[in-house]
């Protein structure tokens, strides 16, 4: 089963109102941030017409610069824009839609916002990340929700899906593309560009910060990871805790040898409960994913989320999840959820220890000055620590003193290559740490 979709601002949206009716008061709405999906937020309320939500306030730092902004012009003339979070919390406004993003002072507003009896939309992937379970507790206690539907893949409907669609399931592993930008990053680099000028590139087009770490060491994804193992595995993790490794270390000499091994290489991020011991097996990593998976399909800035139940299999949720207008019908379908007095399935969650660790084949990406012993200094290393060479590749036309050259392995622990790796990368002949990659497979076990 594949629920694909391409967002269509208006039409997405303009599905969704007509079970809304339009004889009641209209709920209430204040928005926390005029940025980039605040602006489309208001903009799909304002253009929809959509009956039963009417949009009130606009809370924004500057707040005088983003009402003379362009992205203003589509906001009703009765609509109170402030600076002054207090006036939210004190407006009659019953949905408080928080776009601002971060830890702090988000949280302190939603506890607020709680309190005051008022519900709250959010698409703050590290608050629901960290905070996101003990908000829910607090949300119910006082009464309101805290629904997050725009939380991860934007405009995909992930979150619902899973909760809604799949709450009758037993999912029991998580597989995803589900940062854009990295996305956008490898599937350029798949067709030869280098990683610094797609990066640059994609600060130019607005994808990726200045400051690109969030994204491409994988801290992004990571939070996205916990949330969807949340509701999809009902397990709550320490974000900190699940291991991550940068895309920043991938060259496009690795696209090559990929593709002599029917792959190519994705950001993904990787979720999987172990039935017996209850941990959680999580990571968020550069991989090879052979080109028959749908994770090989994913290209630009498109998301993919695959979950693996035990009784329906797996189900693949895909299509553009950054942006502003997709991130936005997203939550404009959250504000008519609780607008509608909708209530998401609710499934209990427990705290899980997470480990990095999988079983499975690598990929490991050498770069030598080349002298005889090298590959048996190699396969004694990993023999060391019980692992075996599967295959070796050697591209040709590269010189002698600055030779790239690729071993695959059969099946084994990621602590045990990295293991390896470490000893390996104090090998005489090497001129730059081994480059190690998981290679994703069908049958890929936690252990």
């Amino acid at each position: 089963m594949a629920i694909k979709r391409k967002t269509s601002l208006l039409k997405a949206v303009n599905t969704l109102t007509k079970t809304t009716d339009a004889s009641d008061s209209p709920v209430k709405i204040a928005l926390l941030g005029f940025g980039t999906v605040g602006s489309s937020v208001a903009r799909v309320i304002a253009e929809s017409k959509l009956p039963g939500i009417e949009l009130t306030h606009i809370f924004n730092r500057n707040v005088e610069r983003k009402r003379a902004s362009a992205a203003a012009k589509c906001v009703p003339a009765s609509v109170v824009w402030t600076e002054n979070f207090d006036e939210i919390l004190n407006s009659g406004a019953e949905i408080v839609v928080e776009l601002m993003g971060g830890l702090d002072p988000a949280e302190d507003w939603l506890k607020k916002c709680f309190a005051a009896g008022k519900s709250v939309v959010t698409a703050n992937k590290q608050l629901i990340a960290y905070r996101g379970a003990a908000l829910s507790r607090l949300a119910a206690k006082h009464g309101v929700q805290l629904v997050h539907g725009a939380a991860v893949a934007g405009g995909v409907p992930v979150i619902p899906g899973i909760l809604q669609g799949l709450g009758g399931d037993q999912i029991t592993r998580i597989s995803g593309i589900v940062n854009g930008t990295c996305n956008y990053i490898l599937s350029r680099m798949e067709t030869g560009a280098e990683y610094a000028a797609v990066l640059a590139d994609a600060q130019r087009l607005g994808y990726a910060e200045a400051n690109p770490s969030a994204d491409v060491d994988g801290f992004d994804a990571r939070a996205k990871l916990c949330i969807l193992s949340r509701i999809a595995l009902h397990a709550e993790l320490d974000p900190d805790a699940v291991a991550t490794q940068t895309i920043s270390t991938v060259e496009a000499v690795d696209f090559a040898y990929a593709k002599e091994l029917g792959c190519t290489i994705r950001q993904v991020s990787r979720a999987q409960m172990d039935a017996k011991s209850r941990l959680v097996h999580a990571r968020v990593a550069p991989m090879l994913v052979p080109l028959t998976s749908p994770l090989a399909w994913s290209h630009g800035t498109q998301n993919m989320v695959v979950t693996s139940g035990k009784f329906g299999g797996d189900v693949v949720f895909s299509g553009h999840g950054a942006g502003g207008e997709p991130t936005a019908v997203a939550v404009v379908a959250d504000i008519l959820a609780v607008a509608q007095h909708s209530v998401a399935v609710e499934l209990p969650v427990r705290r899980r220890e997470v480990t990095g660790e999988f079983m499975a084949p690598h990929y490991l990406r050498f770069v030598v000055d080349d002298k005889p012993g090298i590959v048996s200094g190699i396969a004694g290393t990993l023999a060391k620590v019980g692992a075996n060479i599967d295959s070796l590749l050697q591209r040709p036309g590269y010189p002698k003193h600055k030779l790239p050259f690729v071993i695959t392995t059969e099946p084994c622990l990621t602590s045990t290559i990295e293991k390896a790796v470490a000893a390996m990368a104090k090998m005489d002949c090497m001129l730059e740490r081994p480059l190690c990659l998981q290679i994703l497979t069908l049958d890929d076990k936690a252990e």
